[in-house]
């Protein structure tokens, strides 16, 4: 009888480990596998050629806020923000198949955002020492990208930052190419009315001639004396 007791005693231990087991192995066939993301592969000259287009969109507007006249901490502000976007962009294109030198680019173009937004914070800050030492920085990391880029192949992105020039419309050069044309073919109506004065006097030379032929007449009758005599 005690036997008997101590079997049920047991029985719901061995039913709960039957249980536990079997839930460990459906928590096993659940499991969800990782993902991972990869980037694209470009050839060198594709990502030379979409690097300076990004280089020399942002060179473009740097040189634009620089200058304008709006606060000097608003300017730092934009260019911060305008080289921090052009390094996302650039790291963004891919893998080259020609790395060599392309991990030293980007290292550059980090060190070069990072160091605008130095100058950024202490201009925040408004601490003017701190400014001009983190301008100082922020222009040799400039240097140092510029560099890197040549080395790699880059052309836009080894230059520096400058504004767009303006060009004059096509139509105010017209306008002064109409007004000396107009100039010109005044001058020669002038010059054609010179030979109507001439006519004139030409005129008076006719007269004259006239004159001769009167003479010429006087000396046929001249003529016609001799004859009866």
């Amino acid at each position: 009888m005690g036997i008997h007791r101590r079997a049920l005693a047991a029985f719901p231990l061995v039913a709960l480990a039957i249980v536990g087991c079997g839930g460990g192995g459906s928590s096993d066939s659940t499991g969800v596998a990782a993902t991972t993301e990869t980037t694209p592969t470009l050839s060198k000259e594709e990502l030379i050629a979409q690097g300076d287009a990004i280089c020399a969109e942002v060179n473009a507007a740097v040189g634009t806020v620089s200058s304008t006249s709006s606060g000097a901490t608003s300017q730092i502000a934009q260019r911060a923000d305008l080289y921090r976007g052009m390094v996302d962009r650039l790291k963004g294109l891919g893998t080259p198949e020609d790395s060599a030198g392309y991990a030293d680019f980007i290292s550059a173009g980090e060190d070069l955002a990072q160091a605008e937004a130095d100058v950024k914070l202490a201009a925040e800050r408004g601490e003017e020492s701190a400014v001009l030492a983190a301008q100082s920085a922020a222009s040799s990391a400039l240097a140092s990208f510029q560099a890197a880029a040549q080395a790699y192949g880059f052309k836009s992105c080894g230059e520096g930052p400058s504004a767009p020039s303006v060009v004059s419309s096509p139509e105010e050069g017209s306008g002064e190419e109409s007004s000396e044309a107009s100039e010109e073919e005044a001058a020669p109506e002038e010059a054609e009315a010179a030979p109507e004065t001439g006519g004139a006097g030409t005129g008076e030379g006719g007269g004259a001639a006239a004159g001769g032929g009167t003479e010429s007449s006087g000396g046929g009758s001249g003529s016609g004396g001799i004859g009866p005599g």
